[in-house]
């Protein structure tokens, strides 16, 4: 007979959402929950409403008595130390001043995400409600408007940055410790975020994602600022966190129902559990080039592989050979072992080429020379190529630069290859760079070329 197991509790900050719920499972009081829960937090609801809406828009709203809206956030004062609340769809005058009530014997942090119109262009809350929200807005440790939201509550269209800094000191004139102006609804290819607080006002920028499946974005970054609050992380960190947070979760989204999709709200947790396998990946296409030989490929800085995990924005995301894959007397040898953000320019290539083909996950820089050369016309493979000469001067940097002139056609064969040709510059050694979606296919392309070299009528290696 087995012995009991000793219980191990753990710990998380309690984060409490007040706000509708969305039948489609993307925004509302479900995207928070797998947002609050995402971030490390403990995630407790009160409802405000029912709606029923998908992908394509809302069907239907029935706003709960206030009565239910009580009783919800006395049961969870009752029981749990909430460390922040956050608050989403409130429907009604009766709901905002409800929850303002509440709001004000708060003695943590509070979110508030004015939500008034729906991604879909549905209205979500009634226009009497609109002129509540000020004092709602006096509670607020932070606001997180959109434009349109804040064109509502302060009579500024933010179109760019001098509005969005406008609307944001209004905001805080109105009583609300700090202000997030969203520019997802302002024009241009670029996101335009402002953050202002009593002390200093941010801006960032970002490239805009070229996707309407925003569904649940809002939701998303005020949730996950909050838990970041919850945490006890300044507001700066938690605001500049949860919009990484809700980038990645925008690219990456859910490819669900008949409209434009859902964010991906577990992205970054789903990113982060594939970091070891990753690694391991990348160690096995090593290890398979050290034993099958790859020394004809091995260009004279060395031999590369890296990988990034499968939602990968940064180079902390990408594994590689600490060192590099080196020639031998009677073969190639890895220096050291395979870690995290230990490749600088390959992993940036790889990056780069993610954004015109984001399923690219492995690639290997190899040698490139006429005998390569003649090999990668015999193996048949689409190859595009870039020539460094033709680099701007304001350009990025090359890596970012010659991705893109490899994989938008301006290289050849750019749409769909899977070898990238350098020819070089002064001090620097031509290359030949493969990219692949999984590991094993990257492996078996090298080995694949290695054979067309090895079997070349100039072989002499």
């Amino acid at each position: 007979m087995s012995e009991t197991r000793s219980p191990a509790p753990v710990e998380r900050p309690v984060v409490l959402t007040i706000a509708g719920s969305d039948s489609g499972g993307g925004a509302g009081i479900q995207a928070d929950l797998k947002t609050i829960e995402a971030t490390g937090g403990f995630g407790v609801s009160a409802l405000t409403a029912v709606t029923a809406q998908n992908t394509t828009g809302v069907e239907s709203s029935h706003v709960l008595p206030v009565a239910e809206l009580q009783a919800q956030t006395e049961a969870v004062r009752s029981d749990f130390d909430v460390a922040a609340v956050k608050t989403g769809m409130l429907a009604t005058t009766e709901v905002v001043e409800t929850v303002t009530e509440y709001a004000a014997d708060l003695s943590c942090p509070l979110v508030v995400d004015p939500v008034m119109v729906a991604a879909t262009g549905d209205r979500l809350l009634t226009e009497a409600a609109e002129a509540a929200y000020e004092d709602l807005i006096a509670e607020a440790t932070l606001v997180t408007p959109n434009a349109d939201e804040a064109g509502v509550l302060t009579d500024v269209e933010p179109e760019d940055e001098a509005g969005a800094r406008l609307a944001g000191q209004r905001l805080l004139t109105m009583g609300a410790d700090a202000a997030l102006v969203k520019g997802g609804h302002m024009p241009g290819d670029e996101v335009l975020d402002v953050l202002v607080t009593e002390d200093h006002i941010e801006t960032a920028r970002h490239p805009r994602v070229d996707t309407d499946a925003t569904h649940g974005s809002g939701c998303a970054l005020s949730a996950a600022i909050a838990a970041r609050l919850a945490h006890g992380e300044p507001l700066v960190d938690a605001v500049g966190r949860g919009v990484a947070f809700m980038e990645r979760a925008v690219r990456y989204h859910h490819d669900v129902g008949e409209g434009p999709g859902a964010v991906h709200h577990l992205v970054a947790l789903r990113n982060e559990s594939t970091r070891e396998a990753t690694a391991e990946a990348v160690t096995g296409a090593v290890r398979r080039f050290e034993r099958e030989n790859v020394r004809p490929l091995v260009p004279e800085v060395g031999m590369n592989v890296v990988g990034a995990t499968p939602y990968a924005e940064g180079t902390d995301e990408t594994a590689a050979v600490e060192g590099r894959i080196t020639k031998t007397l009677d073969g190639v040898r890895a220096t050291r072992g395979v870690r995290f953000e230990a490749s600088s320019h390959l992993a940036r290539f790889l990056l780069s080429a993610r954004e015109y083909h984001p399923g690219l996950r492995f690639a290997v820089n190899c040698r490139f020379d006429d005998d390569v050369e003649a090999a990668l016309d015999s193996v048949g493979w689409p190859v595009a190529e870039y020539d460094r000469a033709a680099e701007p001067d304001d350009a990025a940097g090359t890596m970012d630069w010659g991705a893109r002139q490899a994989f938008t056609g301006g290289g050849g064969k750019g749409d769909r290859a899977v070898a990238v040709v350098d020819r070089g510059a002064v001090g620097k050694e031509p290359m030949t760079k493969l990219v692949a979606e999984a590991a094993t296919k990257l492996a078996d392309r090298v080995l694949e070329l290695e054979r067309a070299v090895a079997s070349g009528p100039d072989a002499d290696d």
